[in-house]
């Protein structure tokens, strides 16, 4: 349930400069850490997951083989906050690493037996989640919510390319 639109300002007669109850991404992080908060009592007192290392496993549960940088590019987390999740996860048996074929610079994460069990286990339990959590909305309003999520999706990538700015020319001699 959204906040109510009623915050004392420090000048009763004035409005204030950013009224977060209406400002879009702070409304979207404070939702997602909700439900994040929420499904993560799924995984949490069960497995001993964390919220960063379930993310870090369902991301490898569907795309298999993908490096520590992939795997924050995928979940848009910190890259220090994936590398701890993937550190606890090797040391709990749950992801195993190596290195890619033949550039041993760069290593590749998948789930490891025990990680794929756990998986396997916990994403039915998600997807139930998901179905609970949407269950008041029709077809309709759920086709809208996602066309619009992934409308904003599309236009932090459009934004995040402008502000980085026009691709530099290759370096001379390469």
């Amino acid at each position: 349930m959204p906040p109510k639109d009623t915050a004392p300002a420090s000048d009763p007669g004035a409005e204030p400069p950013l009224r977060l109850e209406r400002f879009l991404p702070y409304r979207l992080s404070v939702l997602s850490n909700r439900v994040s908060s929420a499904i993560a009592q799924v995984y949490s007192d069960r497995f001993g997951l964390a919220i960063t290392e379930w993310r870090v496993m369902a991301v490898l549960g569907r795309f298999p083989e993908l490096s520590a940088n992939e795997v924050a590019q995928r979940t848009a987390m910190d890259k220090v906050a994936v590398s701890r999740a993937v550190s606890r996860l090797l040391e709990s048996g749950r992801l195993e690493r190596e290195t890619h074929g033949g550039d041993r610079r760069r290593s590749v994460l998948r789930l490891s037996p025990e990680g794929l069990r756990i998986y396997r286990e916990v994403a039915p339990l998600a997807l139930a989640f998901e179905q609970r959590l949407l269950a008041g909305m029709n077809e309709d309003e759920r086709a809208l919510l996602f066309g619009l999520l992934d409308r904003l999706d599309r236009l932090e990538l459009e934004a995040e390319a402008e502000a980085a700015g026009p691709p530099r020319p290759p370096a001379p001699g390469r």
